[in-house]
C-alpha cells in the first residue's frame, strides 16, 4: 500500500436518470456546449463507501470477478478540503473489470453513516452498477451460492412490448455494505456488441451507472448542458417485470441514457 498525494399517490418512480457514464458511451460528446462550459470526456471510475475495505475487495473479487488494480492510503489538509470532511484517512482500492473500474473507499476516520436500512430504489440517493453477465442463470444461481441479499425478487425479462429492450434480463441485489448492485444480460442484438462472443467469462464488465433523480429536464440541464454529455436514448418502463426488479408496487420509470 503507498500514500498518494492530491492532484407521483402511488409507490411510482418519478424518474431515473441512466448515465452510460463512458461505457457504453465511451467518450460523453458536447451537445451545444459554449468554450466557458465544463466538458466531460468520459468516466474514470464509479467510487463507493465501504465499512470494511478488506470485506468488500473479498467480495467484489471472489464473487463478481473483479481484479485489484490498487490500494493506497490518503490523508492530509488537501484531502480534507477535496472532500469536504476534517481529519480523514482514507484507504482507496481500485478494482477493474473489463476495460471498467471501480473505486472503493473506507474511511479510516472519520467513519460515516450506514446506509439506511429501509432505503429503496426509487430513493433520490439511490445508485447502482450494471454488471453484464454471459448467462443470468448461472450468474444468479452463483449469487444464490453466495448468499447475496435480494433487492429484486428474482431475475426480470423485459417483455417484448418494449421494443428497445425485449429480452434484456436484469437482477438487483446488494453488496455487504448494502449497496445496490445489477446484473444485466444481452441477448444477441441488443447492448453494446463488445458482450457478446467474450467466450466463457461469466461477468464481462460494467454497461452503466444509474442514478434516480427528482425531475429530469432540471438534471439534463447540469449533466447534458453544463457537463457536454451527449443524450444517447430515453424509454419507459413499468409493468410488473419492473415492479419486480424494483421491488416498488407501481414502479413506472422514465429512463434517460446519456
Amino acid at each position: 500500500m503507498e500514500r498518494l498525494s492530491i492532484r407521483h399517490k402511488e409507490n411510482v418512480f418519478l424518474v431515473w436518470l441512466l448515465l452510460l457514464l463512458g461505457f457504453l458511451v465511451s467518450a460523453a460528446t458536447a451537445q451545444q456546449v459554449s468554450p466557458t462550459q465544463a466538458q466531460v470526456k468520459a468516466v474514470d471510475a464509479i467510487g463507493m463507501t465501504v465499512s470494511d475495505i478488506d470485506r468488500a475487495v473479498d467480495f467484489y473479487s471472489n464473487v463478481l470477478s473483479f481484479q485489484k488494480i490498487s490500494d493506497v492510503e490518503v490523508w492530509g489538509t488537501d484531502y480534507e478540503h477535496l472532500q469536504g470532511i476534517f481529519g480523514l484517512r482514507m484507504r482507496v482500492v481500485r478494482m477493474g473489470l473489463g476495460d471498467e473500474f471501480i473505486e472503493l473507499t473506507e474511511y479510516l476516520t472519520p467513519k460515516g453513516r450506514t446506509i439506511p436500512a429501509d432505503f429503496r430504489s426509487n430513493d433520490r440517493c439511490f445508485q447502482h452498477i450494471a454488471i453484464v453477465v454471459s448467462d443470468m442463470d448461472k450468474a444468479y444461481q452463483h449469487l444464490r451460492k453466495n448468499k447475496v441479499q435480494h433487492a429484486s425478487t428474482g431475475p426480470q425479462r423485459i417483455p417484448d412490448w418494449n421494443k428497445a429492450a425485449a429480452g434484456i434480463m436484469a437482477f438487483y441485489f446488494r453488496d455487504p455494505d448494502g449497496h445496490h448492485l445489477e446484473i444485466i444480460y444481452f441477448p444477441p442484438g441488443k447492448g453494446n456488441p463488445k458482450w457478446q462472443g467474450q467466450g466463457d467469462k461469466l461477468f464481462l464488465g460494467i454497461d452503466h451507472t444509474a442514478i434516480v433523480v427528482g425531475d429530469t429536464e432540471t438534471s439534463l440541464k447540469f449533466y447534458r448542458d453544463s457537463l457536454g454529455m451527449k443524450v444517447a436514448g430515453e424509454s419507459e418502463n413499468y409493468g410488473t417485470e419492473q415492479e419486480h426488479l424494483n421491488n416498488v408496487f407501481g414502479a413506472r420509470l422514465r429512463i434517460t441514457a446519456v
